[in-house]
């Protein structure tokens, strides 16, 4: 039998992507995949209008090892810009949240090396881990954002 190794996290990176891609292929998107991702840009979305939405993937692991269950690190987007958009995905909350650039760097917290953090959850006992209420809004299950 083969040995059993953990993932990377390239690899737990990449299965982020095909999950939220495959959920925006569900929603009836159509999603194209660049080859090389040096600009920040996972997959591009042409929208019914006829515009291009490029989509930035964030993944926070189910891992209870990694903390809070929608903290996301080490964001790299220098300025907001346009058409250009951010998924995050809560896999321990099993939550979708879609941000405009223009909309993250309006509330995230600068981190280190100019790299930007936010912290979507929030836990207490009755609730356990949540979505924060200022944040609910940017929940999504159709990507209707998307396609303004």
């Amino acid at each position: 039998m083969a040995k059993t190794t953990q993932k990377t996290p390239q690899q737990t990176g990449k299965q982020f992507e095909h999950y939220v891609i495959s959920r925006m292929l569900d929603a009836n998107l159509d999603v194209y995949l660049p080859v090389v991702d040096d600009h920040g840009v996972d997959a591009v979305v042409k929208t019914p209008g006829g515009t291009w939405e490029e989509i930035q993937i964030k993944g926070c692991s189910r891992d209870k090892k990694y903390g809070n269950a929608a903290l996301f690190a080490e964001i790299k987007c220098d300025k907001a810009r346009p058409n250009y958009w951010f998924v995050f995905y809560a896999e321990r909350l099993d939550t979708l949240l879609l941000l405009s650039s223009k909309e993250l760097t309006r509330l995230v917290n600068p981190g280190a090396k100019g790299k930007l953090v936010i912290k979507f959850n929030g836990k207490n006992k009755e609730k356990g881990e949540y979505i924060l209420e200022q944040y609910e809004k940017y929940i999504t299950t159709d990507f209707s954002r998307l396609c303004g």
